[in-house]
């Protein structure tokens, strides 16, 4: 029989007793003086942390990103060469739930993919779905606000959603895919990741290049209807997280294809649509998809706690060859979602053992909470702040990212396709909903009059007559499943 360790205290001193508390007499009181209860007692006050505000209830693992494609003349990134290979964390999650939320609930999910590679570590924060609801930061936390509890009923409210949509034209196209058959994948595997925003790569001549990219499951596409969720949520809240465990662990290695569209800089110039509007796509017949590898997952995390419910996925992660655009909805993020982990987590979240680079890494933030280094790594404790004579950590010049060639004035502006108009919200929702078959469209318009039941008159009129917008089907089939004015819904939908 093998010896177990001795139980310590956290300061490491033995414990003779985790059974019983100390006491005065058999019947007396508990006394002050058993530290070793009181440590119990507050480390239990202190085992949670702030969830997420968004995305808090997920469900993670770890992999490997292979590229088998040739995209070097557009990045000089080292983890996009031909064969490379990048050890990696996937963090999907919902978007409107709380951490005890069920899984199968119809809503976007997150695809956060976290590359370790030897030039830093590159994250990649997107959704199942390659558009957002909104195209403009500003307007992100009061679409959240809709997403969350009601501040006097502290429930969810279909009035707020759908009065928010119905005054937010840009949020169709997003809409229109949540509503469908993609909104509502059987399990994380079963559906597709998009990086969603325009990001860019630059290679070794200074070259820029617009990107979206792209992760097509290896599984197939599979749905639950509506009626088929309620039935799951009633046999288990937890079916994402038993699927994704439970298939890695039997050796059934979930797999995406990766692509990546590529836009040459100049073309930013000349798209009918605005290249950078989170809400648009770019139309495959122009840009096409190149695979150039895959993703694998094949690693369970041994403690869910330190490694996924840890895991700080941040845009602002990036390394040499891939960087940013003027996608304002981007540009916001790469400051709030790091902004978020160092209040959630702490100032050197990163630190953490799951978000530790795997390079070696050299700055100079000091002291605060969780800085278990106490400082630079170099052996001499002069070198704490830069620049210095004492060999510190050094800028590198051969790194530097070309600039963005774009200028203009500082001013709120409205966002504008490539020949100065005001966008077209209605043309690619109405070109998704022209693509289903009609079994697809039937639940897709089903899906959207459920999830409108209750919701004021007045509201879902104005949202019929933008889906009206979208395509004349569209509109009147909502009106009808909603029993709304199918006659009155072209005037409504040309004021």
């Amino acid at each position: 029989m093998s010896t177990k360790p001795t139980l310590t205290t956290t300061g490491g001193a033995p414990v003779s007793d985790n059974q019983n508390s100390t006491t005065a007499g058999e019947r007396g009181p508990v006394l002050l003086q058993d530290y070793q209860l009181l440590e119990k007692l507050a480390h239990q006050n202190r085992e949670r942390i702030p969830e997420r505000v968004v995305h808090a209830k997920g469900w993670g693992a770890f992999g490997t990103l292979k590229i088998t494609g040739d995209i070097s003349k557009y990045t000089r990134a080292k983890a996009l060469q031909p064969g490379a290979e990048t050890d990696m964390l996937a963090r999907f999650s919902t978007v409107a739930g709380e951490l005890g939320a069920a899984d199968a609930e119809r809503d976007v999910r997150g695809f956060a993919l976290k590359f370790y590679t030897e030039e830093g570590n590159w994250d990649l924060v997107g959704n199942n779905t390659p558009v957002f609801f909104v195209r403009d930061p500003y307007k992100f936390p009061d679409f959240i606000h809709t997403q969350k509890r009601h501040p006097k009923t502290n429930l969810r409210s279909p009035k707020a959603m759908w009065d928010f949509w119905s005054l937010s034209p840009e949020s169709l196209h997003q809409v229109t895919i949540l509503m469908s058959d993609r909104g509502l994948p059987v399990t994380p595997m079963h559906m597709n990741g998009y990086g969603s925003h325009t990001y860019s790569l630059w290679n070794e001549s200074g070259e820029r290049f617009w990107v979206k990219f792209h992760f097509k499951t290896k599984q197939g596409h599979k749905f639950h209807t509506n009626a088929e969720a309620a039935q799951v949520v009633g046999s288990s809240r937890e079916t994402y997280q038993e699927a994704l465990f439970g298939a890695i662990e039997d050796g059934e290695f979930p797999k995406w294809t990766v692509q990546v569209q590529i836009m040459p800089e100049a073309d930013a110039e000349k798209t009918a649509y605005n290249p950078f509007d989170l809400t648009k796509v770019w139309p495959h017949s122009d840009y096409p998809c190149v695979e150039i590898g895959e993703v694998t997952l094949n690693r369970n995390p041994e403690n869910y706690f330190a490694e996924i419910e840890n895991a700080a996925f941040s845009p602002s992660n990036v390394v040499p060859g891939i960087s940013f655009s003027p996608d304002k909805m981007l540009q916001a993020r790469v400051f709030s979602y790091a902004d978020a982990h160092r209040y959630r987590l702490g100032a050197h979240y990163e630190s953490l053992p799951v978000n530790q680079p795997k390079c070696p890494v050299h700055h100079y933030h000091k002291d605060g909470p969780m800085n278990v280094y106490g400082g630079i790594k170099s052996g001499n404790p002069d070198t704490y702040y830069e620049p210095n004579s004492f060999n510190g950590p050094a800028e590198d010049p051969s790194v530097k990212e070309p600039p963005l060639r774009i200028s203009g004035d500082a001013n709120r502006y409205a966002q504008k396709d490539g020949a100065g108009q005001q966008v077209s919200d209605y043309q690619q929702p109405g070109d998704l909903f022209r693509l289903m078959n009609d079994d697809q469209r039937s639940r897709l318009m089903d899906n959207i009059a459920e999830a409108m039941d209750g919701v004021p008159e007045d509201i879902a009129q104005r949202q019929a007559a933008l889906f009206y917008k979208c395509d004349p089907d569209y509109g009147l089939g909502v009106a009808q499943r909603l029993g709304l004015s199918e006659t009155d819904l072209p005037k409504a939908a040309a004021e």
